[in-house]
């Protein structure tokens, strides 16, 4: 039958590995019932919509077992519904193959599955603190991360920046205020310069006149 086909062969791909391997990481989703799509997460860099493989390889490392755990039975369940199998016997066909190759029993399958939701929380725990102390959110005291020192940085040269723009314009007020002064004391000057010529152009021609009549009226 082709169910007892696909258990035979999910019992082979699943519980069946070398020594001393580590077990492959999850199978890809399985459309249907089983497909439960990650819930968007919100404060994510735009454009990042999937996960990186070295994540996807971290996640699959926490999760790896020794076969006999509920990440190898979740391997068994996506198995056998990739072959149709849904619903309820889906899973119970699932936990006939694994209990009756692993000799494991309900209460001890669903305390697997404890402890590997605990794993999972322990690791974000570990992953958040180790960025927390790369942004500097927490951290050794007097020792601030890259990201500490590049903020710490960036603030220095934005106070340096608008100290220099502030002196900029303080620079060229003065500037176009001395172009100002500049221009009317250029203005005054050639008028002067202008007044004085007026003025001794006449005092000249004045002089001019006199003496050519003291030479013509008095020189006998």
């Amino acid at each position: 039958m082709a169910i007892l086909d696909n258990l035979a062969k999910a019992a082979k791909d699943f519980f069946v590995e070398p020594d001393g391997e580590v077990p492959a990481a999850a199978a890809p989703r399985v459309a249907g019932p089983l497909a439960s799509p990650t819930p968007p997460l919100a404060g994510l860099p735009p454009g990042t919509t999937q996960p990186e493989q070295r994540h996807l390889d971290h996640i699959a490392q926490v999760l790896a077992g020794d076969g006999k755990d509920f990440g190898a039975f979740v391997k068994m369940v996506k198995s056998l519904a990739a072959s149709g199998l849904s619903g309820p016997l889906l899973y119970q066909t699932a936990f006939n193959a694994f209990a009756a190759v692993t000799g494991t029993d309900l209460p001890t399958l669903l305390t697997s599955a404890n402890a590997l939701a605990q794993k999972l929380a322990d690791d974000r725990a570990q992953v958040l603190a180790r960025h927390r102390e790369k942004t500097g959110e927490n951290g050794p005291p007097g020792k601030p991360g890259a990201l500490v020192q590049l903020r710490e940085r960036e603030t220095r040269l934005q106070a340096a920046v608008a100290s220099l723009t502030q002196q900029l314009a303080e620079q060229s007020q003065q500037l176009t205020d001395t172009q100002q002064q500049l221009h009317q004391e250029t203005s005054k000057t050639q008028a002067a310069l202008a007044s004085y010529e007026l003025a001794h152009a006449a005092a000249v021609a004045e002089l001019q006149t006199h003496q050519q009549a003291a030479k013509s009226l008095l020189i006998k």
